[in-house]
């Protein structure tokens, strides 16, 4: 991640928290006035992380935008872009949830190799990975570690049952962790292979488990093992509605292929994307102590064929 237009800030590590450089000491003393006010009014705003798919008409990630081609609104206010980052800079930090209810049986383990696989593709240094379980309640199978074969430990470890699923309490926990856990500057991603289903949270529910991923900053991508199956349940169908909606909000996006043996082709997907994507921050223009929701819009300019994923919005920290 580096400041746009600023030679020197190459050499800041990415993995350095774009907040706590925003308010580091002036190295140089020197500055005159105008700069050191435009400093000021810096400290006293909000900086705003925003990572940024964006792919062409087939669907593959594009890699070569610079700063000049994003437009980005908040609230319908242009914002300047100020932090950016070459596309997979800015490190991961992944809470990878598995469905172990008893509608998943089927393919578990098929699903376990798949995301071993993901786990080896995608962890590079600097990055770390968290695994979970969906049942009756959340459990924290491997804390945060940035070492693959402890990651894949703890997810092999993990066997289905035929527990209730507590869906949403699980997501809140997780996106609760990532908020905790991660490393500062991170792109913090929920990422969740389950069929959606929630018949046992007792904390949450879909507004609270959308709400807690705003306010963590987290991206939300699901993987649906059903396939075409989901189209016979109404639960079923609810359950992908509910996990395309937090995908769309947040930036993500929900997967359901079709058959079992895609599986391994959409971790790949969501592998590339994350590998392509984009992280850039903006000083809010709009300083206002409120805590509401603050609507974001972002594309490319002069290229309506290209498609982009950012979130919608997030919640300013409470002063």
């Amino acid at each position: 991640m580096v400041a746009v237009g600023s030679p020197a800030a190459g050499a800041i590590s990415v993995r350095h928290s774009l907040w706590a450089y925003a308010q580091s000491p002036d190295p140089n003393p020197k500055q005159n006035p105008a700069q050191n006010q435009d400093e000021v009014v810096r400290l006293r705003s909000r900086l705003v992380l925003v990572p940024v798919s964006v792919s062409d008409a087939s669907g593959k990630p594009v890699r070569d935008l610079t700063a000049s081609d994003f437009v980005i609104e908040e609230d319908g206010r242009s914002q300047e872009i100020a932090q950016f980052g070459k596309p997979g800079e800015a490190p991961l930090d992944i809470a990878l949830l598995f469905d172990v209810s008893g509608s998943i049986h089927a393919q578990f383990v098929f699903e376990q190799q798949a995301a071993t696989r993901f786990i080896t593709e995608v962890l590079k240094p600097g990055d770390g990975v968290a695994v979970f379980s969906i049942g009756a309640i959340p459990k924290l199978v491997e804390p945060r570690t940035a070492n693959r074969d402890k990651a894949i430990a703890g997810l092999t470890a993990i066997q289905p049952s035929n527990e209730p699923t507590a869906f949403f309490d699980s997501i809140v926990d997780a996106a609760k962790y990532l908020a905790k856990n991660a490393e500062p500057g991170s792109r913090r991603v929920v990422l969740v292979v389950s069929d959606g289903e929630e018949n046992f949270s007792v904390r949450s529910g879909l507004a609270d488990a959308l709400k807690q991923l705003q306010e963590t900053d987290c991206l939300f991508y699901s993987i649906n093992p059903s396939g075409a199956s989901i189209k016979l349940n109404r639960i079923s169908v609810k359950g992908q509605s509910n996990m395309e909606a937090m995908s769309t909000q947040t930036g993500g996006k929900a997967f359901l292929p079709e058959k079992t043996d895609e599986l391994p082709g959409v971790f790949t997907q969501i592998a590339d994307e994350l590998k392509a994507q984009y992280m850039f921050g903006y000083y809010a223009t709009d300083e206002r102590a409120d805590s509401g929701f603050k609507r974001i819009t972002v594309h490319v300019a002069n290229r309506a064929d290209l498609r982009v994923r950012a979130r919608q919005g997030y919640y300013p920290p409470k002063p």
